[in-house]
């Protein structure tokens, strides 16, 4: 039997392990910033959205979340004592750029018992602004009660033309939790994947002028 808020085969002693790891790991290379922590639902069913740039961002979330969560993680990351530990820490594996019906399935599961599921809708790595999304997380939101949080993420990946940064900052602004009702057939997915685009492209946004802000004001 599964732990709660994780898929089969995953092991909860090794989950809190990872998280605690993610929580600290990045702390001597980055100076980390999170507002908003508050705002996650510490009970369940949550669709968390992200803006996705670097590799960092995944593993800096999934440290500060304080519940247990899972991931979609691109395929290629699973292999070898990596993947084995991605597997047991209950993270999921997922094609990109081909249908992938599999890691839907056991993510929407995760969802209907009360979990919290991680997403990055732009399905790969950019410059983080959220101009595009895959329609993945709108069909999770299918079939469940999850209410959907955004998370804006800036500062992990180096400005192009720039040398090496002595510990950047990282700010890490956690949006209010919201529901998104999913019409039916591809034009309802269509709507509500734009919904969430949105809402997390304007997040960004404001993190943005935060952090604008900031520089601002140290100037």
């Amino acid at each position: 039997m599964s732990p709660p808020g994780l898929p089969e085969g995953a092991s909860g002693r090794l989950h809190d392990f990872g998280r605690a790891i993610g929580k600290v790991l990045f702390r001597p290379a980055y100076r980390i910033r999170v507002r908003g922590l508050e705002r996650v639902p510490r009970t369940g069913p949550v669709l968390l959205i992200a803006n996705h740039s670097s590799l960092v961002e995944p593993q800096m979330i999934f440290g500060m979340l304080p519940r247990r969560s899972v991931f979609l993680v691109k395929e290629e990351m699973f292999t070898g004592a990596i993947g084995w530990f991605l597997r047991r820490i209950g993270q999921v594996p997922v094609r990109r750029g081909e249908p992938d019906r599999a890691p839907l399935l056991t993510t929407a599961k995760i969802l209907r018992e009360g979990g919290l599921v991680g997403v990055f809708p732009e399905g790969t790595r950019g410059d983080g602004n959220v101009t595009t999304a895959e329609r993945g997380a709108a069909w999770l939101l299918r079939g469940t009660d999850a209410v959907v949080l955004p998370v804006a993420v800036r500062g992990t990946k180096r400005p192009a033309g720039s040398g090496r940064r002595f510990r950047p900052r990282v700010d890490l602004l956690i949006g209010k939790p919201f529901r998104v009702e999913v019409g039916k057939g591809r034009a309802g997915l269509a709507q509500a994947t734009e919904e969430l685009r949105g809402t997390l492209a304007a997040l960004v946004r404001e993190l943005d002028e935060q952090r604008a802000q900031t520089e601002k004001a140290k100037s």
